[in-house]
């Protein structure tokens, strides 16, 4: 117990420690900028100071906020279906290679397609702003999940797999036994590229959306403020989203180093 709870609190002070350089960094930067646009008294409509973003943060933040669990909704929701659909369809492609033969170029042809040229014809189709928000986002996230776990369960150990069918193994037995365990590092990789695709797709299709005049979320609040040239607003929208999407890289990081820190190198060397 003693050894367990020396671990954690090392484990802790290893993440503050490495926290404090970009914090600290992030709080000098933002002394220079708030120092840079009093000294040289630029106009808030070019770049508003921190100290006004703050302030419009906070004065509309029953608008923003509403922005951002719309946007998180879209987001989320996208990533899961992505992780669903894609890790069940990696599944089937790689236990029958004719089925990945035939489908994943198509895959691919989506995965390279610019989702901006996509949104506006999945909005005209669709009609539910919603539901084409979603569907934009859940292409962007998609193929990072199949392409990884496909890559995942071709990556098991040939001489285990060879010692599974001496063992008279069945398909399932060595799917879930060997393929999936040995999936596991990349298919978390592709999560954590998948979480911050999913707010990008979620985001872009905002913007196309708004630029028709609908929509909810983060993106639509920039594009308003910025015809009503409520720049501070803005800014505070933008931040918003990046915020969100350090947000989805640190929870995504965490789940790959929770799944794999007790066996997997990639995450026993951060220990070290």
């Amino acid at each position: 117990m003693a050894t367990s709870q020396s671990t954690t609190s090392a484990g802790i002070r290893t993440w503050l420690a490495g926290a404090a350089a970009p914090v600290g960094l992030g709080v000098i930067l933002l002394v220079i900028w708030q120092a840079s646009v009093t000294y040289y008294a630029v106009p808030h409509y070019v770049l508003p100071s921190p100290v006004r973003i703050a302030k419009a943060l906070a004065e509309d933040w029953a608008t923003l906020g509403l922005s951002l669990l719309s946007t998180l909704r879209v987001t989320f929701v996208a990533l899961f279906l992505a992780v669903t659909l894609g890790v069940m369809l990696a599944i089937l492609l790689t236990q029958w290679r004719w089925l990945e033969r035939s489908l994943l170029p198509y895959a691919v042809v989506l995965q390279v397609t610019p989702i901006v040229s996509l949104a506006p014809l999945i909005i005209i189709w669709v009609g539910d702003i919603q539901v084409a928000l979603l569907i934009c986002a859940w292409l962007v996230a998609f193929f990072p999940i199949l392409s990884n776990t496909i890559l995942g369960l071709n990556s098991a150990d040939h001489n285990l797999v060879d010692l599974f069918e001496v063992y008279g193994a069945t398909r399932w037995q060595k799917l879930v036994l060997l393929r999936l365990p040995a999936s596991m590092p990349y298919f978390l990789g592709g999560l954590k590229i998948s979480g911050g695709l999913a707010l990008i797709g979620a985001v872009v299709a905002e913007f196309v959306a708004g630029t028709g005049g609908s929509g909810s979320g983060l993106a639509f609040r920039i594009l308003e403020s910025g015809y009503q040239l409520r720049i501070p607003r803005m800014f505070a929208a933008l931040i918003l989203i990046s915020i969100t999407g350090i947000a989805i890289y640190l929870v995504t990081n965490w789940i790959s180093w929770l799944i794999l820190h007790r066996w997997h190198e990639s995450a026993l060397k951060r220990e070290v």
